[in-house]
């Protein structure tokens, strides 16, 4: 849409507001709303003021003007709002020097689509997402000096077989034993169906929608893969839908990577694929029907592995999914078929349009904006300067002796040695001035000191299990 076509859109569906939405640093959607007669075509140049120094991670309060320019191509409407409500998503620019703002993560993946296309390497880079996510009945959580609890619940869970819930049905979904039940035992199937329809109903193509393998409500659904920043944006979308849909429905949803003990956690396995004058790169007579193209773009992304988990895995919450067990890709290889390995290479089909590459480490608590990025700048890497990723571990590695295992190149044990590896190799996303040292930097800082730190110095509750009597 033009923005002339936009304001028309907005008469011809009788919209009262508009909202503007744009992504903050660490991976929120934050908005401001206007009416809709204070949009005009001159708002889609001049933009709409905002506090930057209010959203984490950006600007000191002494620089704290910022502008949000809407995107016209950006727009949907509100399926949750009472009033009639247009949503845009905005890039984020400085209104001294006109110039996108450095730390906005959209402008960063706009940036590394035109590195992508200065390479020569590539004109599109195609992303496809599976987040995975759970669906809760209750949650209660605090932390205070004093003490500290989390607890969830699930009408489907395992632990509530013996609860008297007046009637009791008996279906409930065993331990890592939830991948595509049949209702009754599935019983979020109407809420997901609900969710699947409003993604459509906002412009999404949605591919499918099933129970995933955990108890309690854990579910997934499957977007069809687009490019990067349009992938990103929609994997906002998706998040703000996913839980306005149960929210109504008077249920929770959380993209933590490991709410719940012994059972599977929540990834958001990534597949890239990268095209040229709409013909398909990755196809070709090598393993698996990859290109030799390909098979670099794996060595990149193996390579560089610890140092983008600090991006495409950003919370401390991350590495507890990362754990052997429960198909976590914590082993960095790849191989064809097999989900325990980092990379796989999916075997659905072998028509070259279908070639890709799946990055199986990412979970859905990232900032897509940045962990796309990161992934091609890699997989770029890997092509410019031919990185070979070795053999393919075809067999299942968990099953693997233990002199075999010793070798194979583990992912970080912590968001912190995440964030160690990406201080120490960082060049590879400096490239094209796609992420800057200032973003790096500031990424690093924040995460260490809001998160790692702040973890670390909290006594933990299993720690008075252990430790209480001593």
């Amino acid at each position: 849409m033009t923005p002339k076509e936009v304001i028309a859109f907005c008469r011809e569906n009788n919209v009262k507001a508009v909202d503007l939405r744009f992504m903050d640093f660490i991976g929120l959607w934050a908005h401001t709303t206007i009416p809709v007669k204070m949009l005009t075509e001159s708002t889609f140049e001049e933009g709409v003021g905002f506090d930057g120094s209010s959203v984490r991670g950006w600007q000191r309060v002494d620089e704290s003007d910022m502008l949000l320019i809407p995107q016209p191509d950006t727009c949907f409407l509100d399926p949750f709002t009472k009033l009639p409500t247009l949503n845009m998503i905005c890039n984020v620019i400085d209104p001294i020097t006109h110039e996108d703002y450095s730390r906005d993560p959209r402008f960063i993946a706009r940036k590394a689509v035109n590195y992508l296309s200065s390479t020569g390497v590539a004109d599109t880079a195609y992303f496809g997402s599976e987040a995975e996510f759970f669906i809760f009945d209750d949650v209660r959580f605090d932390q205070t000096e004093n003490s500290a609890f989390y607890k969830v619940d699930s009408v489907e869970a395992q632990w509530n077989r013996g609860r008297d819930e007046g009637p009791n049905l008996g279906y409930k979904i065993r331990y890592q034993q939830g991948y595509l039940p049949c209702p009754p035992t599935d019983q979020s199937m109407d809420m997901r169906n609900e969710m699947m329809q409003t993604m459509i109903d906002c412009g999404m193509e949605v591919e499918c929608q099933h129970h995933e393998v955990a108890t309690a409500g854990q579910a997934e659904l499957n977007l069809r893969f687009d490019e990067l920043v349009t992938m990103a944006d929609k994997m906002m979308m998706y998040k703000y839908i996913v839980k306005n849909v149960a929210f109504k429905h008077q249920k929770s949803v959380t993209f933590m990577p490991k709410p719940i003990f012994g059972d599977a956690g929540s990834g958001m396995h990534t597949h890239l694929s990268l095209w040229k004058d709409e013909k398909p790169l990755f196809a070709g007579d090598g393993y698996s029907g990859l290109s030799e193209m390909a098979m670099y773009a794996i060595g990149g992304i193996l390579a560089h592995a610890p140092a983008l988990l600090a991006f495409t895995n950003p919370t401390t919450n991350s590495y507890k999914r990362l754990t052997p067990g429960f198909e976590a890709p914590i082993n960095l290889a790849y191989s064809q078929r097999n989900r325990s390995a980092a990379c796989r290479i999916p075997v659905y089909s072998n028509a070259p349009s279908s070639k890709r590459i799946e990055f199986r480490c990412p979970d859905p608590s990232c900032n897509p904006y940045l962990a796309f990025s990161a992934v091609l700048m890699a997989a770029l890497d890997g092509i410019e300067n031919k990185m070979d990723p070795g053999d393919p571990l075809d067999k299942d590695i968990y099953d693997l002796p233990p002199e075999e295992l010793k070798n194979v190149p583990k992912t970080p044990s912590s968001l912190g040695r995440a964030l160690d590896a990406l201080e120490a190799n960082h060049d590879f996303l400096l490239r094209g001035d796609v992420f800057t040292d200032d973003v790096i930097h500031n990424w690093i800082q924040y995460k260490r000191e809001n998160e790692v730190a702040a973890v670390q110095s909290r006594p933990h509750p299993y720690e008075f299990c252990l430790y209480y009597d001593m």
